[in-house]
């Protein structure tokens, strides 16, 4: 397939990211694909060069008119929506993991990053000269991309800090506005952020959403701003909304895996086995051990 061609639901489809082949992509915006964030993966940060197509962005309880060329740096665990005309809406965008920028954890977390970090200005408006240097490194990453270059994911990770560091230098854009119906666009993120951390695929994995709090810090809103617009929208509170997803994940994997009650613990956020054993029984009269005897 061309990658002109790939839409972001294609980069998605792979079981593991295991290599450099899986970590990093980069294509052109399709005409027929609109939205900027795709959340079927949990571990791609996304960076987009919107060159035309009027729309806006919507996160959490701000949003903002992107009207001109602008860079938009997208966070995995932060849901952004975008509003536009899909057959205007042209550009580039790429998409990788933190472990192909810093191999090896040699620097900080793209989540602590200046662009990345939750409750930041993912938002770059672009003068004439910036379009044309950026547009020329989306290029330029293309052609490396499709190229048989020994140590081209060397060079695309150079052409990838190039962008973030020319962005650094930037001013981001300020022009925030809050939606009408921010209530709404506040709980059905909160739903989407609790559901893009399940299903729960290793013993491993380790929830990184928690409490309400740790979802609001994702969203930047206080987390009483969140818990009101989750009430007032679904009629119940953020924290039964996350107990009841965990605790069918742990259903799943207690009926599902062979996985010790331990490593389902942990993998669900728990410290310690004994408080899973606690959660479980408070809220289905059995423990882990006693609902894996009656399968």
């Amino acid at each position: 397939m061309p990658t002109s061609e790939l839409t972001e639901n294609d980069i998605y489809n792979h079981d593991t990211i295991t290599s450099e082949a899986v970590q990093f992509r980069v294509a052109e915006i399709c005409a027929t694909y609109c939205s900027l964030s795709s959340y079927n993966r949990r571990n791609f940060y996304k960076i987009t060069l919107s060159l035309g197509g009027e729309g806006q962005l919507y996160y959490a309880n701000r949003a903002i008119e992107i009207n001109k060329p602008a860079l938009v740096f997208t966070n995995p665990l932060v849901p952004y929506s975008w509003e536009c005309d899909p057959a205007q809406h042209i550009g580039y965008f790429c998409l990788f993991t933190d472990e192909f920028l810093h191999p090896g954890n040699r620097m900080e977390s793209m989540e602590e990053s200046t662009l990345f970090k939750p409750g930041g200005d993912p938002v770059y408006f672009l003068d004439e000269t910036q379009v044309q240097y950026i547009q020329s490194i989306f290029k330029r990453m293309l052609q490396e991309f499709d190229s048989e270059y020994t140590y081209r994911y060397e060079l695309l990770r150079n052409h990838l800090n190039l962008i973030i560091h020319e962005a650094i230098k930037m001013q981001p854009a300020i022009a925030y506005f809050t939606p009408q119906n921010a209530a709404s666009r506040i709980a059905n993120l909160f739903l989407g952020l609790l559901e893009k951390q399940f299903p729960v695929e290793s013993p491993r994995y380790m929830l990184a959403l928690k409490k309400a709090g740790d979802y609001a810090d994702r969203l930047s809103v206080h987390v009483n701003h969140l818990n009101a617009a989750v009430r007032e929208i679904t009629g119940r509170s953020t924290t039964t909304h996350i107990n009841e997803r965990i605790l069918t994940e742990a259903k799943s994997l207690l009926t599902h895996t062979d996985w010790s009650v331990a490593d389902i613990a942990r993998s669900l956020g728990f410290d310690y086995a004994s408080y899973f054993n606690n959660f479980f029984k408070k809220h289905t009269g059995l423990t882990p051990m006693a609902l894996r005897k009656t399968l």
